[in-house]
């Protein structure tokens, strides 16, 4: 299992969590999603050999929150 924490400077309030861990939580391979809005973060948990780090991103921009680069 591998752990990141992304920066989405996006993530302002309690909707924007849920959208986020609606998306990620549907993704295969997703362990835990966990979003910090005071931080502007979410740590995911994830079997890379089910979903890649590339794909998480891809789901945080297409639900309008783009991880910092």
């Amino acid at each position: 299992m591998t752990k990141k924490t992304y920066q989405v400077p996006d993530v302002s309030c309690g909707h924007c969590k849920a959208s986020i861990e609606k998306a990620l939580g549907a993704m295969g391979g997703i362990e835990t999603v966990q979003v910090e809005v005071d931080q502007k973060t979410v740590d995911v948990a994830f079997d890379e050999s089910k979903v890649t780090e590339e794909q998480i991103k891809t789901a945080l921009a297409e639900e309008g929150y783009p991880v910092a680069a």
